[in-house]
């Protein structure tokens, strides 16, 4: 079990839930602006499984869902079981991915673990290396088709830095998630400078939402532009 930190109380981070966050440990994407690099590559210590499960069990009846977030959460292997552990307890689970890994988001959506998903759309193809620095945008494509064919609930973020995606770039990621079939709520999330994994500097104007494309079939919400 490879989480190391714990949110005890959010209403900002579950969708009409009161919930807590467990934080796990690595990730498999290096993305410029990530603002978790102690998560990502830092030297973090994991918290003793029976000190999590004892958190969540003081926790019935008080909170409604626990999100799994990280880092990568669909990197620990024993994320079946976790999930699984935590719907027996009565709270309704949500997972927040970058979508690289198709196989264990189609495990956890078969077993019926979930109840909510928010997935990270980093770039389009062209700039998804570059953004997050590996090669994995046919996993994360994969990824999306699964949930678009699925019942989950789920919405779509990306984040944006106007030194890193264009306006044009937007409208790309609004093209391929029309085509994918899409019909949720896109979050379109200005960049707020904090510590970075690419110790980038603030943008230097934010893009011009007026020239993205809009979509006919999802709503997209720009936030804090």
């Amino acid at each position: 079990m490879n989480i190391c930190d714990i949110t005890s109380f959010t209403l900002q981070d579950f969708p009409d839930k009161v919930a807590c966050i467990l934080w796990f440990y690595g990730c498999n994407f290096r993305c410029l602006y990530c603002h978790n690099p102690g998560l990502v590559i830092g030297n973090r210590s994991v918290l003793d499984e029976s000190e999590v499960w004892s958190f969540l069990q003081s926790r019935i009846g008080k909170l409604d869902g626990v999100v799994l977030s990280g880092g990568e959460a669909t990197l620990d292997k024993d994320l079946l079981c976790i999930a699984r552990k935590i719907k027996s307890m009565g709270f309704a689970v949500k997972l927040d991915t970058n979508g690289s890994n198709p196989r264990v988001l189609s495990n956890l959506l078969s077993d019926r673990l979930l109840d909510y998903i928010a997935i990270d759309f980093k770039a389009p193809r062209c700039k998804f290396k570059y953004i997050t620095g590996v090669n994995s945008f046919d996993n994360f494509r994969r990824s999306l088709l699964i949930l678009c064919e699925s019942d989950i609930k789920f919405e779509v973020r990306t984040t944006v830095h106007s030194d890193l995606l264009s306006e044009d770039d937007v409208s790309e990621i609004i093209e391929e998630l029309d085509a994918a079939g899409f019909r949720g709520w896109y979050f379109v999330q200005n960049f707020k400078y904090a510590q970075n994994l690419g110790k980038i500097q603030d943008q230097r104007k934010c893009i011009d939402v007026s020239l993205i494309q809009k979509p006919k079939n999802f709503h997209v919400d720009f936030r804090n532009f």
